[in-house]
């Protein structure tokens, strides 16, 4: 039986795919084949030596220790996509909030006093104060054309908008997903320059830190509003609250509140809302339990985040899977020992994927303990399962 421990709450959704016949799944659970999370930071947790795979119920992994997960070969997963729309109807929700100064209308009205002629009156006088525009015929910029960027940039095509998408590493796959009309930037300075609104939805890492700043700031049309529903420090706050200030920015919206942006006017902050929604979690669940399940199971990888998409079809015969640094020869020595102990190869692959690679191998026959062990012997496997 696999032992799965959960770091966070899980949708039922998702447990519910990891069957009691074969798997114990509990909150304090020893020896853990599996861990599922959502926001826990694993970053200072003892890595148990039993852990196999670890399932992010989310898209964004910078909780996990990735770097240190690969090194034991412990496979990582995510959940690209599966909260793509809840995280597309926030962003166009954001939009309009900004666009139409709705949360300031809404706290202006808020804090009417008197009776309701009298209310009608102030009401009356001070709409002139929240006049916005509307989207139509304004340029977004999306910057990230994943699963989450495109849905965004197809959604804001079709109310109307010019889009402008960036992302160097866009696939063929990708970008035939994206709507005819979605116009490429050749960078992100050429995008900034163009937009009305700009949207974000990249990891963050060194590269993203701070993409918006006070340089690229300048670059940007006046009365730009930026959506921040990524990660907090993609965006530079202090920057962009100057620009504010300065009449330069028409509205900030973001989902990562800091002490400098939550009570400013003209930024709206929210609570990581993105992917909050009951469909969200249930997709995210869904989506992680059954690839830790078949990684388990059948040694299949799909949206690992460390280690290549590799799946197989199951044959007859028994299966090893192995995971090793991406040096020559590793593969040639597998088979070589295969070999020796007489066991005949049905099938085979083999895929890598920077730094690391991953083999499945489906041989005729039993595979015993010390044949485990002469293959965890080659040097740079790390890890060797017979399933």
């Amino acid at each position: 039986m696999y032992k799965v421990l959960t770091l966070n709450n899980i949708s039922v959704a998702g447990l519910e795919r990891l069957s009691r016949e074969k798997y114990e799944v509990a909150s304090e659970i020893q020896n853990p084949d599996a861990i599922l999370l959502r926001s826990y930071k694993m970053h200072d947790m003892q890595v148990p030596e039993t852990l196999l795979c670890v399932g992010r119920a989310g898209a964004g992994v910078n909780n996990i220790p990735v770097d240190v997960m690969s090194k034991k070969g412990i496979t990582v997963f995510n959940a690209p996509g599966a909260n793509a729309n809840a995280v597309k109807e926030l962003v166009i929700s954001g939009m309009l909030l900004g666009a139409r100064n709705i949360c300031q209308a809404w706290n202006y009205t808020k804090n009417l006093e008197g009776d309701d002629a009298s209310l009608n009156k102030l009401v009356e006088q001070g709409k002139k104060q929240y006049g916005g525009f509307e989207l139509v015929g304004r340029t977004l910029g999306v910057i990230g054309l994943g699963a989450i960027g495109r849905q965004v940039a197809n959604a804001a095509s079709a109310l109307g908008m010019k889009v402008v998408g960036f992302d160097p590493g866009i696939t063929v796959q990708g970008a035939w997903k994206l709507d005819a009309s979605v116009e490429q930037a050749s960078s992100i300075d050429d995008l900034v320059s163009k937009v009305d609104f700009i949207t974000f939805h990249v990891p963050l890492i060194e590269a993203t830190k701070n993409m918006i700043n006070a340089d690229r700031l300048k670059r940007m049309k006046n009365n730009v509003t930026i959506l921040n529903f990524a990660r907090g420090g993609i965006v530079d706050d202090e920057a962009v609250c100057k620009a504010l200030d300065a009449g330069e920015v028409h509205a900030y919206i973001t989902d990562f509140p800091s002490n400098l942006t939550k009570s400013h006017d003209k930024v709206i902050t929210l609570p990581h809302l993105g992917a909050s929604t009951v469909e969200a979690e249930d997709n995210c669940a869904i989506m992680v339990a059954d690839q830790i399940s078949d990684y388990l199971e059948n040694g299949n990888i799909l949206n690992s985040v460390n280690f290549p998409d590799v799946q197989m079809p199951r044959s007859h015969g028994s299966r090893i899977a192995v995971t090793n640094k991406n040096v020559p020869n590793v593969v040639g020595q597998l088979t070589t020992k295969l070999a020796d102990a007489s066991l005949n190869i049905i099938d085979l692959l083999n895929k890598s994927r920077n730094e690391y690679a991953y083999t499945l191998i489906d041989v005729e026959g039993e595979v015993n303990d010390s044949l485990i062990a002469e293959l965890q012997s080659i040097e740079g496997v790390l890890r060797v399962r017979a399933l």
